[in-house]
């Protein structure tokens, strides 16, 4: 039997996050990006970006080329409007998200729409091959179906088996996305405080017998549902607020824009709590350890 692996619950403050304001844009990064460079923020697993953005009505990003990322927009706020060298046009809103495998190259540009500002995570993961082809993905995922739930939008490609080459594009439903790559990708509201949703780590085929013994990562988001504010002003009051607790005890809770990383073993359980006054949105990852 494999020994044990011992769970952490690792902080990773909104205050500690790089941050830029750049007029139109302000943004968060949980990672090194851009001018940020922290040494001890490169990644966390497959993770290599999680940007919480701000984008001021009728600005954004103008064509820029990627590859060799799994990028996914979660859009919480206002309107993005979407082009890229596919021929994919889209206006996406609250509750969609636009999934890009970048592959051997794709370009793209993204705006917010011209009624409001609009509010987003942006996230890149490392993908577990090279040279794919591009491909585009969009679903919606209305608040309802989010609510009181651990909802999973993303999985890894292997899960779909023979169905993989059916999976819809772009459909609207609610079908989860498939990602190259060890990580399932999760999003919940918990509307009212004492709301609780629980998460079982992935046991991987093969695990049969071990008792917590082949390392998972985890990492929660919580979304800054009150606006995404400046780094010198501090967590609003009555703002949300969301405890994750381990099942050995041990607990962190988290206030609008913080995070969370989280050393665990496959089967290991956690608890997330609302425990403000706002609902709870955030989003979680259970990925490999690589």
């Amino acid at each position: 039997m494999s020994k044990s692996t011992a769970l952490k619950l690792i902080p990773r403050l909104s205050s500690s996050r790089g941050y830029a304001d750049h007029g139109w844009l302000r943004t968060y990064h949980t990672f090194s990006f851009a001018n940020y460079y922290s040494p001890a923020d490169m990644s966390y697993g497959p993770l290599r970006v999680i940007n919480e953005d701000n984008i001021a009505r009728a600005k954004g990003f103008d064509t820029h080329h990627h590859r060799e990322f799994e990028i996914f927009t979660y859009i919480t706020r206002g309107e993005i409007v979407h082009k890229d060298s596919l021929g994919n046009v889209e206006v996406l809103k609250r509750g969609d998200v636009q999934y890009t495998s970048a592959g051997t190259g794709i370009s793209h540009s993204e705006y917010a729409g011209n009624k409001s500002d609009a509010s987003i995570l942006q996230i890149w993961v490392k993908p577990d091959e090279a040279r794919l082809k591009p491909t585009y993905y969009t679903r919606h995922h209305p608040e309802d179906s989010k609510a009181g739930l651990l909802k999973k939008i993303i999985s890894p490609r292997e899960n779909f088996g023979d169905k993989l080459a059916s999976v819809p594009k772009q459909d609207g439903k609610e079908e989860l996305i498939p990602i190259p790559a060890d990580v399932e990708f999760f999003a919940s509201i918990l509307k009212e405080k004492g709301d609780s949703v629980n998460h079982t780590f992935t046991k991987k085929a093969g695990a049969e017998g071990l008792d917590h013994g082949r390392k998972r990562l985890g990492l929660v988001q919580l979304v800054m549902s009150s606006g995404i504010r400046k780094k010198s002003e501090s967590a609003p009051e009555g703002g949300a607020k969301l405890k994750v607790t381990a099942e050995d005890g041990s607990e962190q809770v988290l206030e609008e824009g913080d995070g969370l990383k989280i050393e665990a073993g496959e089967g290991s359980k956690l608890t997330f709590e609302s425990v403000g006054d706002r609902a709870a949105e955030f989003v979680f990852f259970d990925m490999a350890d690589k």
